[in-house]
Parts: C-alpha cells; structure tokens; sequence
C-alpha cells in the first residue's frame, strides 16, 4: 500500500513535485487521470513531464509508493515502457477541471474551480470537492500571506465531487464547462471579467438569463467588459429604460463606446433617457468634437495620504475599491490634492503590512497634463502600458485619472 503523508490535500499543491522511479528522479508530475466509477472519482494514473524533451510517462496508482510534501515515489525500475499518453476521453484534472467555469443546471450562475481536493481513503486516492475559493487562487500565485489571511476572514467555497455531473464521454482537448446538478449562491460576488468571459461563450436565451440575475452595478460593469457584439445583443434585447440604467452607471468615455456600436436610433433612444449632463457629455465623445483628455478622466480612483499603512488598506480593500472605476493603482497625496506617488496594486499585496504607503510609494509618477488630448494619451498608453495615468495641473494636483479600459475602444481624432 502507498504512504500518503497527507490524508487530504490539494491538486495545486501537489503539481510540479518531482516524481522518482524508487530512488531515480525521473521528472516532475503534471496531471492526474481519474475515472468516474462510483459517487467519487477515483486516480488511476500519474501524468508526469521529464526534462531533455523525453516522452511524458503515464505511471499507475497501483505502482504508488509514496507521496510526501516534496516527492512523489513509483516502485518501478525503468520508465520506458511507460512513455505513452492517456487514452483518448481520460478525464485530466488539471487540463479538464482546474480554471474551468461552473454553471449550475439552469446554466443562471457562474464560478471558477480554483483548486480540487483530494482525499485518501482505503487504499485509494479519490476526487473529493471543487473549490472555487479566491485564497487557492492566491495561493497558487504564491501569495501565501494575503491567501492565509484571506482563508481565514472569508467563508469556504466548496462543492462536493457529488453534485458534479458527469463529464463528456469524448472529452478531447475539452475547454467547456464545470455543470453542477444543484442550485449555488447567487452569482453578485463573481468578478465581472469572469462573468464577462461566460456570458461571450453562452447561447442568447442563456446569456439574457443569467445577465437579468445581475443588480444594476454588477450588471453594468460586466457590460463593459464583454466583447462588443455580445454587448450589442444584450442592449438589443433588454427594455431601453435598463439600458440606460446600466449605461448611466458608466464613465462617459465607456458608455459612448458602447453607444457607438449600435444603431444610431437606437443609440439616440438610450442617449435621451440618461442623465442629460452625462448624455451631452457622452455625445460629445461619440461626435469626437473634443478630444480634451479631462472628458475621458474619471473621479472614481482611490487617494489616499502618504502615512496610511498598508495592512489597512489591504484589509479594507474591497470596500475602498467598490464603485472605483480605477482599482489597480492608490494614489498617494497630501492634503492639497497634490500627487506624491502611487502605489501599484502588486506592490501593495507584497508589502509588510507595517510599511506606510509613503514607504513603497513610487514618487516618479507619469502623469497627463489637463491640455493634452485622446491621441496623447492613447500613445503614452502605448509607450508605458500602464492601465490607468493621472491628470495633474501645473501645481501636480491631482485632477482625475484616465482608464486603458475606457479609451482602449475609442479611435482619437487626427487632424
């Protein structure tokens, strides 16, 4: 029988352990086969990767003699009769669950398996839970600090194996969808690129069902992020009082990008039912009669002074960014508005949480002046990639800052 020094554990934290034929390393391991044989699915085999472009072996569980948290240990003596790939339909964990979405039957609710857990119970290795928790996602990209911390203010989000249906007979290079067979938590806590990235792949009935789950705001931001004919189809097909509702909610910039996809009547309908200054404002960019920079320039940014540390910032996060427009930057200021630096969202997930935001600042801050135009900023855009730059006056204070996301759309005007 195989020593297992863990009972339970995670697909994520096994991948990449090096994988040894008794005491010769052989590679490292990259997926596991499993087969649907009961209420739990069950490893049969070992994927594992070796160096110098050899074959991939596939090693079977019964030939298992250890895993621990570094290596995993096959009781074999040569790997060359084992040089092949699964057999067609295998079910790969890695390739075939991990990252994928998860709909539940009425395909109304959206997840990401972020992780799968493993269980092992008499003898053999079983596929116990999915679990779509944004802590194993941080765990895998190495933030352990922020993941633990994370773990331990937030609910756990897991689904048993059971309540997984069955997967495809003939899964080939599958790049579908998790289903569930029961009902989950409503979908308000799913990140809007994510949904944005489902709402693309489903039919028009499926699409408008789960778009009509969402509040306004959610529904708005995934809106802006979906790709622009499934932005069209859905405005088409709702009421003209909701489109507008969603579109008011936007930056100007964003609402005349979509604006500018649909058919003018129909664009003209919406545009006389949103807030009158928005709708001038709005206009005015779909004409492209002014290209001043400060009507692309949003308030909706995080500022913050320079003596704020960062562990509160980070612990209050998800309040301080909701209704941001502008999340991935903080912007460090004194209390004239004059702009000192800025603070990437990375460089913040890594700081020690008693640094300041004075202390892993940086002060050499590329910023727009309130005098430039579209086509400046789309070609600083294009020579920094930055995703946001600030708009600051002669003094440096701060006036707003503009978004890669609400102009990447919108073609400037040259004369």
């Amino acid at each position: 029988m195989a020593a297992i020094l863990e009972h339970q554990f995670f697909l994520s934290e096994i991948i990449g352990r090096r994988v040894y034929l008794k005491s010769e390393r052989v590679g490292r391991l990259t997926d596991l086969v499993i087969v649907e044989t009961g209420k739990l699915p069950e490893v049969t085999h070992f994927i594992v990767s070796r160096p110098f472009g050899y074959p991939s072996l596939l090693l079977p569980w019964d030939k298992l003699t250890l895993i621990s948290n570094t290596e995993i240990v096959f009781d074999l003596n040569t790997p060359v009769e084992y040089e092949r790939i699964p057999a067609e339909g295998s079910i790969l964990l890695r390739a075939h669950i991990l990252d994928k979405k998860i709909l539940d039957m009425d395909d109304h609710e959206v997840e990401v398996v972020y992780d799968v857990k493993l269980a092992f119970q008499s003898g053999k290795l079983y596929v116990s839970e999915v679990d779509f928790s944004r802590h194993r996602l941080l765990r895998r990209m190495g933030l352990k600090k922020l993941a633990n911390w994370m773990a331990a203010h937030s609910e756990e989000a897991t689904v048993s194996w059971m309540y997984v249906q069955t997967l495809p007979e003939h899964l080939g290079t599958f790049k579908g969808h998790v289903k569930l067979s029961v009902l989950k938590e409503n979908i308000r806590d799913i990140h809007p690129v994510d949904l944005a990235d489902i709402l693309e792949e489903l039919d028009g009935d499926q699409r408008m069902a789960v778009f009509n789950e969402l509040e306004p705001e959610h529904a708005s931001d995934t809106l802006e992020e979906v790709e622009p004919r499934v932005q069209r189809e859905l405005i088409t097909a709702m009421k003209k009082e909701r489109a507008a509702l969603l579109i008011n909610d936007m930056s100007p910039a964003q609402a005349a990008d979509i604006l500018a996809i649909l058919p003018t009547a129909e664009a003209d309908e919406i545009l006389k039912l949103i807030d009158k200054e928005s709708s001038s404002q709005v206009q005015r960019i779909i004409d492209q009669h002014d290209e001043n920079i400060l009507l692309f320039a949003t308030q909706k940014f995080m500022k913050m002074p320079r003596a704020m540390p960062a562990r509160d910032v980070m612990i209050n996060f998800r309040d301080l960014a909701r209704d941001m427009d502008v999340i991935l930057y903080v912007y460090v200021t004194d209390p004239d508005d004059t702009l000192l630096g800025v603070v990437d969202l990375r460089e913040l997930l890594a700081a020690e949480p008693e640094h300041t935001l004075a202390d892993i600042m940086s002060e050499n801050v590329i910023t727009l002046n309130p005098d430039e135009t579209l086509s400046d900023a789309v070609n600083m855009f294009a020579r920094y990639s930055f995703r946001a730059i600030p708009v600051t006056d002669s003094l440096e204070r701060l006036m707003g800052v503009v978004s890669y996301h609400d102009i990447k759309g919108i073609k400037p005007r040259f004369d």
